[in-house]
């Protein structure tokens, strides 16, 4: 199971980008994309998101 990315809420900030230890995440298009095959739910992401743009 990924996280999910709301791209209305998404700002472009690649913070979730910068703490994802997988490289699961990364930009496209000024939003943020979510690999789910490489995402381990480590919620690193959600922690530092500062719209909540990404939940489980």
């Amino acid at each position: 199971m990924a996280i999910k990315i709301d791209k209305d809420t998404c700002i472009g900030c690649a913070a979730c980008v910068e703490v994802c230890p997988t490289g699961a995440l990364s930009m496209q298009d000024d939003k943020a994309v979510c690999d789910e095959d490489a995402c381990i739910d480590c919620l690193a992401c959600i922690g530092v998101y500062p719209t909540g743009a990404i939940t489980e």
